[in-house]
């Protein structure tokens, strides 16, 4: 025997199918509105908010980008410096052995990568990155009701739309302008109060970005002061292996003579004009 097939729809079909008649009428008021067939509500305080709201969330949206950037920057900064330093070290081979310089700075630059990033690398993300990507996160709910409030601000010009029909042209029928005004004082209640509500809490948001992020800001600082002080600091240590006339070559400006005339022995070497014999 064949299996019952009901002939009665899905609950959720039928959800769907009257979100659809929904999208599909509120597509029809909005070519009759271009058309000017339907006068459409025009609410300039609304759209001054909106504006200022959209404004906030593209910055925050970029702050949010640029804040794991910057982890990921410090990261791959560090892996440079510890790959550099390992090519120079294999360069100098057993001449760097003799004083140490090459290997010590191979030392300190993974010390750096290892203890300072990885240390920072939990409190970036907990008190920068986690708080700003929680702000963002509200982002979405409060554009879907962005955008039921203007789904309900088609439907009550709609509705206003069709009740001037009925006053310009009366209907047979002397019950329908009555049922029709009633829908559309119903809509316009709907509209009305999610409006309302965008309108006095968009604003109380945007002034809240700054005493929310402010914190975070505080910890970036902080975070980029320790990054700088332990990286100066380590590095500083290096210079104790250098020949204290280099940095007085250096500080006088002649440091580019001193490597000039190693270049120019090189080049007295005869080894550099074999080629051209």
């Amino acid at each position: 025997m064949e299996p019952e097939v009901s002939m009665h729809p899905l609950p959720h079909y039928r959800m769907s199918w009257h979100g659809f008649k929904k999208a599909v009428n509120r597509a029809g008021t909005s070519v009759m509105m271009k058309t000017g067939h339907v006068e459409r509500t025009v609410d300039r305080e609304f759209e001054t908010e909106e504006r200022r709201y959209r404004t906030m969330e593209t910055a925050a949206k970029k702050l949010q980008k640029e804040a794991k950037g910057y982890l990921d920057a410090l990261r791959a900064m560090t892996a440079s410096q510890t790959r550099i330093a390992n090519t120079i070290d294999a360069f100098y081979g057993d001449a760097g052995s003799k004083d140490g310089v090459s290997a010590y700075y191979r030392q300190v630059v993974e010390d750096l990568d290892a203890d300072t990033v990885k240390e920072l690398d939990g409190p970036f993300r907990t008190t920068v990155l986690e708080p700003i990507s929680r702000f963002c996160s509200y982002f979405p709910d409060i554009n879907a009701a962005i955008t039921k409030r203007n789904h309900k601000l088609l439907d009550h010009d709609a509705m206003r739309a069709k009740v001037q029909k009925l006053v310009d042209k009366p209907s047979s029928d002397s019950s329908k302008l009555p049922r029709t005004e009633k829908d559309a004082a119903t809509a316009k209640d709907i509209y009305e109060t999610l409006n309302n509500q965008l309108i006095t809490e968009l604003p109380q948001l945007i002034s809240l970005r700054v005493p929310y992020l402010d914190p975070s800001f505080e910890a970036l600082v902080k975070i980029q002061l320790r990054f700088c002080r332990e990286g100066y600091e380590k590095m500083a240590q290096v210079q104790q292996y250098f020949d204290s006339s280099v940095r007085e070559d250096y500080s006088n400006g002649m440091l580019d003579d001193k490597v000039e005339q190693v270049l120019q022995s090189m080049r007295d070497l005869s080894i550099s004009g074999l080629s051209n014999n």
